[in-house]
């Protein structure tokens, strides 16, 4: 029966368990989390993970004493899908659990996102003074930051762990469905628009839209070089169009870095 229900199953992926065989607490204490003694960690222990298709962003996370997971849907996502956006929703989903549990218990917060720890690292520490102004996921920031602040006043410990994604571990597995269950769910959070321009272009039949960002300007670049000259028949005109030089290598390096020079 249960090789059956395998077979039904829609979802392409599976569904860790937190068993109490030998066999599975044997696999648990051999993860990454269970080399570092998270599993037995006194404290509370959420594990957060984003999800992003076709713009659409879930964030989702799995608290492990209690068994259970929350989740949302990112807004913004008509601006352009960002991993690290839907990371940061993830982590504050977390944190906003903590603080309606009142529980004055320390807290481990697992991510895989590396680029996620690195835009939370300037905020921790003394003698830094970052800003808001050009963080492009702000409003979520600005929570985060308080509720830890909030935690700090209290005398709570926080503590943030990378972890590597997609290697068996079931704290990160769960998440990672709890945050694809969020790209569907009618929770939308950090929904107000920016106003900033939004960039549309097609590549290969596939319709994509971002603001301004490296993206954007190396497609403008690019789309710039390949623009036809006007017909002349100076010197300089007939360079420009001849290939492998001037417009036509600068369209090509735009497009690849790597571009091959042929000898004239």
């Amino acid at each position: 029966m249960a090789i059956q229900e395998a077979l039904e199953e829609e979802s392409t992926k599976d569904t860790p368990s937190f068993g109490s065989e030998d066999l599975e607490e044997i696999h648990r204490s051999c993860t990454e989390a269970g080399l570092q003694g998270i599993y037995n960690f006194p404290g509370a222990v959420y594990a957060t993970d984003r999800s992003n298709d076709k713009g659409v962003m879930g964030a989702g996370y799995f608290k492990l004493d209690e068994h259970r997971g929350g989740c949302c849907q990112v807004g913004r996502g008509e601006e352009g899908g960002s991993s690290n956006r839907a990371e940061l929703g993830a982590a504050c989903l977390a944190l906003e659990d903590a603080k309606r549990k009142q529980s004055r218990k320390p807290i481990i917060l697992l991510s895989d996102s590396a680029c996620f720890l690195s835009s939370s690292q300037k905020w921790t520490g003394e003698g830094k003074s970052p800003s808001m102004h050009g963080n492009p996921d702000a409003d979520i920031m600005r929570d985060i930051v308080q509720l830890l602040r909030e935690r700090i006043k209290q005398g709570l410990l926080t503590i943030f762990i990378k972890i590597k994604a997609h290697r068996g571990d079931p704290l990160n597995e769960l998440t990672d469905r709890w945050a694809d269950e969020g790209r569907q769910s009618e929770n939308i959070r950090w929904s107000l628009p920016t106003n900033r321009p939004i960039f549309y272009w097609t590549d290969n039949g596939t319709t994509h839209c971002s603001p301004m960002n490296p993206t954007v300007k190396k497609r403008i670049d690019f789309q710039v070089a390949q623009q036809q000259l006007k017909i002349h028949t100076g010197s300089t005109a007939n360079f420009s169009t001849r290939e492998d030089n001037s417009r036509d290598l600068l369209g090509k390096f735009h497009k690849q870095r790597s571009v091959w020079i042929r000898a004239r």
